[in-house]
């Protein structure tokens, strides 16, 4: 997402590189530019114009400082505005009430049912709640059932009425079990529908009204652009929801929705999804957002992204056999499964700065580590635990096993070994000082 806005502001900056001063009329053309590039994006006219015209006035009279060039000026002033159009600062859940009730709304195909999934995943293992969720779709066939199997994925319980057709029933009811069975959080997954259907818009108000929820979330398909802002608003205009989640922004969408929504429903995005795992689930931060559509990365998001993986008795208990140079690839699978957990790869890549702009148009595969844990699967226990063991016709044997080559696997034997001998170096603080005293010294510096 955003590939192509960013590529079109990078552009529009270029205007001003190499001028020794913001003038009138370079400033006038990159913010016409950059309007340009808001509007290929799928922005709403009047906000693409708005922010182009506050883009140029603050941008007009500033002071250049010698250190600071009139680019890098109009970009920190434009990703300010960026921050700003978004929301400025991310917005809590409300978690409020005994127990909590939020219900969940949006259209057709939106991606409520997974949301309602990775919602209750976020809240168990990042908030420490204990949730429930509320199968309330009683039109789309296997609605139920898709709940159900989201609910057995991540060990949560769902309730659901298959004999009851009334959506505020079978709400009711879900909150009643809820309390006598002590979980402190009620998700509602409710039926898609449209904005131009009286009935059904009735419907979600007539559910509102009966259980009055907590926090009310709009689930939108970020796929749909503008239609997506559109619809936001007259949802609102029934509801007044509390906020917005975007799905889909993995894909490849202009990113339109989640620049003007906020603008238009005055209503913060909470939560995005980026992927189809239960985890893969972010809360909306708008300057970390601004980041990464100006190609800065956004190390926060992967550091703690690393951080949620991050389990201190495994870390301690692999320092020690890195120490003793017992580390094996049961560790190595261990480490593999983690990064997995992070996310898609192109995702976690994009966040470093500077790789997201030379990745763009590269193809990487999600699987980019299936040949290698076929190659250690196919290995014996002994094996995993002694690499130096696996000799010619082990090898020939593990190949054959794995469906690759022996090629491939002397190229992961020796990457292996060049790793386990890097950590060691690294977990022995006189190596690593005597790494330090070698290391060629820059010119001018002691």
């Amino acid at each position: 997402m955003f590939d192509n806005l960013s590529d079109k502001l990078d552009r529009a900056f270029k205007v001003l590189k190499g001028q020794g001063q913001i003038s009138e009329v370079n400033v006038a053309e990159t913010s016409k530019e950059i309007r340009r590039a808001l509007l290929d994006a799928d922005v709403n006219y009047k906000i693409a114009k708005n922010f182009a015209d506050s883009v140029k006035e603050k941008a007009l009279g500033q002071d250049v400082l010698t250190s600071v060039s009139p680019g890098q000026l109009f970009t920190k002033i434009t990703h300010d505005e960026l921050a700003s159009l978004m929301g400025g600062e991310s917005t809590d859940i409300n978690l409020k009430g005994s127990p909590a009730v939020i219900l969940i709304a949006g259209l057709q195909g939106s991606g409520k049912t997974t949301f309602s999934g990775k919602l209750s995943n976020y809240l168990k293992k990042k908030k420490g709640k204990n949730p429930m969720l509320v199968a309330a779709d009683v039109y789309r066939p296997a609605a139920i059932d898709q709940l159900h199997v989201l609910g057995e994925q991540i060990n949560i319980e769902v309730y659901s009425d298959k004999e009851n057709k009334n959506p505020v029933e079978i709400a009711k009811a879900g909150i009643t079990h809820a309390k006598s069975k002590g979980f402190d959080v009620v998700i509602i997954d409710t039926a898609g529908r449209l904005a131009v259907d009286e009935q059904m818009m009735n419907e979600i108000a007539a559910v509102k009204q009966a259980i009055n929820p907590s926090e009310i979330l709009f689930v939108v398909d970020s796929m749909t652009g503008q239609d997506a802002v559109n619809t936001a608003k007259a949802f609102n205009d029934r509801l007044d929801f509390d906020g917005v989640v975007l799905t889909k922004l993995d894909g490849d969408t202009r990113g339109g929705a989640a620049l003007s929504i906020r603008s238009v429903v005055d209503k913060p995005i909470k939560f995005v999804g980026t992927g189809e795992k239960m985890e893969a689930l972010d809360v909306f931060y708008p300057k970390r957002m601004a980041d990464r559509i100006l190609g800065m990365g956004d190390v926060v998001s992967l550091v703690e992204r690393a951080q949620e993986q991050y389990d201190e008795e495994k870390a301690r208990k692999l320092h020690k056999k890195i120490a003793k140079n017992q580390f094996d690839f049961n560790d190595f699978l261990d480490q593999i499964a983690q990064i997995k957990k992070m996310g898609n790869m192109k995702d976690l890549m994009g966040m470093i700065p500077g790789v997201g702009k030379a990745i763009k148009n590269m193809d990487i595969d999600d699987d980019a580590f299936k040949h290698i844990e076929a190659m250690i699967h196919s290995m014996t226990p002994q094996e995993r635990e002694q690499p130096k063991l696996i000799d010619g016709s082990r090898r020939k044997r593990i190949a054959a096993g794995s469906g690759t080559s022996v090629q491939e696997l002397n190229k992961l034997l020796k990457q292996f070994d060049e790793t386990s001998k890097m950590m060691r170096l690294m977990g022995n603080k006189q190596n690593m000082a005597k790494m330090m005293r070698n290391m060629p010294k820059m010119p001018g510096r002691p």
